[in-house]
């Protein structure tokens, strides 16, 4: 009898022991998972980020019309809804991964129907 209450500890630890083993290697494979899935390092940028966007009223204004008019398309992908948008002096940049060059060429028409394709600088980037 007096056996038996030894083996149980020894038991319990190696039950400890595997599940600490589980839970590592699943919350290592999630890490791995949201890696895949985090794009911020394809979305840094050196030159023209959003916290360049003009604060004059017209450029906040236009960049909210175009953000309004991406996020009401349901066709497009969450990549394509989060895209940046930047509006200084009147001139658009568009920046962040798409899913499609379908996406691509849609936002951009979205972009020019507020203001002219002249002054829409597409700097999209299909997410392969």
């Amino acid at each position: 009898m007096n056996s038996t209450f030894r083996s149980i500890p020894l038991t319990a630890i190696a039950l400890v022991a595997l599940c600490m083993a589980a839970v590592l290697t699943s919350s290592t494979a999630f890490a791995q998972a949201a890696a895949q899935v985090d794009n911020s390092a394809q979305n840094k940028d050196q030159d023209l980020t959003a916290d360049k966007q003009s604060n004059a009223k017209i450029d906040r204004i236009t960049t909210a019309k175009i953000r309004r008019v991406i996020v009401a398309d349901r066709d497009l992908s969450m990549y394509a809804h989060n895209i940046k948008i930047i509006t200084r002096n009147g001139t658009v940049t568009l920046k962040g991964p798409v899913k499609s060059d379908g996406e691509r060429q849609k936002i951009e028409t979205d972009a020019a129907r507020v203001v002219s394709q002249q002054e829409v600088l597409d700097q999209l980037t299909v997410k392969q």
